[in-house]
């Protein structure tokens, strides 16, 4: 890896000092004139004697990606992440960011009524692709990752691709995971954090344990995690077998994940190498598929679920001393990832195909990139500019497949086996090449308090399908698609005014594009004589064009946000399900098609106070509406208005707070299947930190203490439009418990 380092090291200071390429990845290293500042302390003997803390909350935070920078972004940080017990996406969406959701089916982060591929999510500058497996379900992946290895979580909301590029129509996901200066404290060469829990809401029990330490001008960082749970509780009562239950399906799984993280502090930047694993699977008892006279008896009808992801990085980082360097920071990343989710089930069938019977599909997606991003500050007359630019690339594979068992002769051509095919891939193995370059220039009007932020953006994609033995093997081959390649420009323009420090006023034009998913393009599962979906190579970009404005006010103690926005796309992606004429597919086609024109607006808010007695109080509203602007048709994507409130105290040792969390119903979307009904919900938890043992915090909750029984609208069958158990089913979790212990070194 040292060679590696070395062979790298030339080439990423070349990028960065004459083309300015640089990603943003996370904290930057910092000088020995830095650290005097900072501790006021004379190192001797070492160039780096303390590393500087990282500043992360408030107005003082230095933005660690320049995704996130932008004031329609909010930070959730590692503390913020232990007290409010945050071990899922989900989990933000009813405690510090209401506006957030994730769905469980489909593995996409939702953000302003927009999910899936439509949210970008990047982990220390790196994209996590979603992955769409659009016939067997091996979809999602980009919760591939440990909240206890990270160190904060950044929520960009709006349709700006100015800097985020494909993907960032709804928004983005930004996570950076942990560096060994958010472990080592000043005037320390070490330091350490060891957690373990238990999860009341799937009954885990888990821990992880991290530890950095320096030795002169080399940091070095481990982290790993290892959690065992079951399956995700709802508020159902009826057991047993068949379309009676309303009890989770019983489920066990093993999550585990490791970082490591090695920093070369020089005088010329830093130097990093990553390292990160992330691993889950889970086996589900599929109960309420099976029953005593059906084709799947009971304990005979598995299902699987299995996420990995690895990436290996190179990244340099940069900050100047004086005004007068070339670049004031820059930041850059190579790296390669690896991300695999797998579905999959295994039984055995008593009435239709008897026999032995299994599955296990697999979607893919390995790539190589750059990216980087730098910045320079300069004045012209009375106006002060602040320029950042940068370029991502990256080249990659999409590979889908699945592999079965049927007792069939032939499965993919006998009449009783027609719907059984297997063995196949039903898409091209896809290459990609993605290049993207942004710039943006923020204008300050001398003393005036008043910028504007022109910016803008190029994106390229080429997408190569190619011809493989599995797929020319489908049960519904046809031969192979035509590749697709476009570009787009996005620009983007934002006035801000802040009259003083703790008060900004903003509004912002920004235009976001989309490009297909790959499966969304090449798709083709289905078999004469039944059913068929298929993509649409002749798919166009979506696009959006739209306008926000708002504001930011106070500091940590007193403030808050309101922002509302309206966002209108073009060619919206989307799936339709339609008869077939000629009578070939007579249980149906499912084809994706560009919508015209949806439209998109809604209102974001927030406010806190803390009181010099300890009481503290805060809030906090998002609501989207969300319609095809031809048909008047809702956006399944698009949740019901939520709102949560929060009343707590604390002092220097311990504190509680008690949250209400609600949302209002469901608007009908698809039929007659079940719409989540409005509800609330009460939270209770508390933190205590002993001081007879030095750095140790023990939390708790009680989580929907009158054991409500609601649902998550993006949860439930109104969102895929098919409902197969009673209503109970699809329930959240009713009245859990959960308890941490985090002991700081």
């Amino acid at each position: 890896m040292v060679m590696v380092v070395r062979r790298y090291r030339s080439t990423l200071l070349a990028c960065t000092a004459f083309f300015a390429l640089a990603l943003a990845t996370t904290s930057f290293a910092q000088t020995t004139t830095q650290n005097d500042a900072a501790t006021g302390e004379t190192a001797k003997g070492d160039r780096v004697t303390n590393l500087k803390p990282i500043v992360v909350k408030g107005k003082a935070k230095a933005t660690q990606d320049v995704l996130a920078d932008s004031p329609t972004a909010s930070e959730t940080t590692a503390k913020e992440i232990d007290d409010k017990q945050i071990t899922r996406v989900e989990d933000l969406g009813r405690s510090t960011e209401v506006g957030v959701g994730f769905n469980r089916t489909t593995g996409g982060v939702n953000i302003r009524g927009l999910g899936d591929d439509r949210v970008l999510t990047t982990v220390d500058g790196i994209e996590i692709p979603y992955l769409l497996d659009a016939s067997r379900d091996a979809k999602g992946g980009i919760n591939s990752f440990d909240f206890n290895a990270l160190s904060s979580v950044d929520i960009v909301r709006g349709a700006d691709s100015s800097r985020g590029g494909s993907r960032a129509l709804g928004g983005a996901f930004v996570l950076r995971t942990l560096e060994p200066e958010d472990l080592i404290a000043p005037g320390s060469n070490w330091g350490g954090v060891f957690k373990f829990g238990y999860n009341g809401d799937d009954r885990s029990i888990g821990g992880s344990a991290a530890i950095a330490k320096r030795i002169d001008n080399t940091a070095v960082l481990f982290e790993g995690g290892y959690t065992r749970g079951h399956e995700l509780e709802n508020n159902g009562d009826i057991g047993g077998y068949s379309t009676k239950r309303t009890e989770a399906d019983p489920a066990d799984y093993n999550q585990k994940s490791g970082l490591f993280k090695i920093r070369q502090y020089t005088d010329i930047g830093t130097f990093g190498i990553t390292a990160e694993h992330y691993n889950k699977d889970k086996t589900i008892d599929a109960m309420h598929l099976q029953s005593p006279t059906g084709n799947f008896r009971p304990g005979n009808y598995d299902q699987t679920d299995n996420v990995e992801r690895n990436r290996i990085s190179l990244d340099y980082k940069y900050e100047a001393e004086s005004a007068d360097s070339l670049l004031e920071t820059a930041n850059a990343v190579f790296y390669w990832q690896n991300l695999l989710r797998e579905n999959g089930v295994k039984g055995y069938r008593y009435t239709s195909v008897i026999g032995d019977y299994w599955r296990r599909n697999e979607m893919e997606n390995r790539s190589i990139g750059f990216s980087g991003n730098a910045s320079k500050s300069f004045d012209t007359g009375s106006l002060h500019h602040k320029v950042t630019f940068g370029l991502d690339t990256s080249f990659g594979k999409v590979h889908q497949y699945s592999a079965g068992k049927d007792s069939c002769a032939n499965p993919r051509w006998a009449f009783s086996c027609s719907f059984l095919h297997t063995n196949q891939s039903d898409m091209p193995d896809v290459d990609s090449k993605r290049v993207g370059a942004f710039i943006d220039d923020k204008i300050e009007f001398g003393s005036s308090g008043f910028s504007l932020t022109p910016g803008l953006r190029f994106d390229w994609y080429d997408y190569s399908p190619k011809n493989t033995a599995a797929f020319r093997d489908s049960a519904n081959y046809q031969g192979l698609p035509a590749g697709q390649s476009d570009s787009r420009i996005s620009p983007k323009l934002r006035a801000s005014y802040q009259p003083q420090d703790n008060i900004e006023l903003y509004a912002q034009w920004a235009m976001a594009f989309r490009a297909p998913n790959v499966s969304e393009l090449y798709v083709n599962y289905g078999v004469p004589g039944g059913y068929v979906s298929y993509g649409n190579p002749n798919l166009k970009p979506e696009t959006s064009n739209g306008i926000e404005i708002g504001t930011n006010l106070g500091d940590d103690d007193f403030g808050g946000h309101v922002g509302v926005f309206y966002n209108k796309y073009r060619n919206f992606i989307d799936t339709s399900r339609s008869n077939d004429p000629t009578g070939t597919y007579p249980l149906g086609i499912t084809e994706y098609f560009n919508r015209a024109n949806v439209r998109m607006y809604g209102v974001e808010m927030n406010a806190h106070k803390t009181f010099d007695n300890g009481m503290h109080i805060k809030g906090a509203l998002a609501y989207v509406n969300g319609k095809d602007s031809d048909t008047g048709q809702w956006i399944d994507s698009v949740a019901p208005a939520k709102a949560a409130f929060t009343v707590g105290y604390a002092t220097e040792v311990w504190g509680t707070d008690l949250t209400f969390v609600t949302a209002t119903s469901e608007p009908k979307k698809t039929g007659d299947t079940l719409r989540a009904p409005g509800y609330g919900i009460f939270d209770l938890t508390g933190w205590w930190e002993p001081e007879p043992v030095k750095g140790l915090t023990i939390r708790g909750g009680i989580y929907n203490i009158f054991n409500k029984t609601y649902y998550d609208s993006l949860n439930s069958p109104s969102y895929s439009g098919t409902q197969t158990q009673p209503a109970a089913y699809y329930s959240e979790p009713g009245r859990t418990f959960k308890l941490t212990l985090t002991q700081r070194f």
